[in-house]
């Protein structure tokens, strides 16, 4: 049996744009999704900790070093710049290996985004 579990999370990033304007998806510096274990175009979820939206969306790389967190398309509307946000990753597998599996936690600085 397969089971769903968080495979990959930025936990507490700062929201830097949001761009009704653009056609969908969040865009996320590089070195975060780097170190978070995430591809562009991956599925993700976006927590957002100040008003409690939930969103799914795909991610597109940013520039490395920018500290960029930008909501595209419908989604800008769902937060604002300088929201705090949870990226959330999910990945299949096996239930016995899920059951030992650690997923990438990334916790950058509130304030640039960046990994200290």
């Amino acid at each position: 049996m397969l089971v769903q579990v968080v495979k990959s999370k930025i936990h507490r990033a700062r929201v830097t744009q949001a761009d009704l304007n653009y056609i969908g998806s969040i865009t996320i510096d590089e070195e975060l999704m780097k170190a978070a274990n995430i591809i562009e175009g991956e599925r993700v979820q976006i927590v957002n900790n100040n008003n409690g939206e939930r969103i799914e969306t795909y991610t597109i790389k940013g520039e490395a070093g920018s500290g960029v967190i930008c909501l595209n398309g419908a989604a800008a509307r769902r937060v604002a710049v300088g929201d705090s946000v949870i990226i959330i990753g999910y990945g299949f597998m096996d239930f016995e290996d899920a059951k030992s599996f650690k997923p990438s936690l990334v916790f950058p600085n509130e304030q640039t985004n960046l990994i200290d």
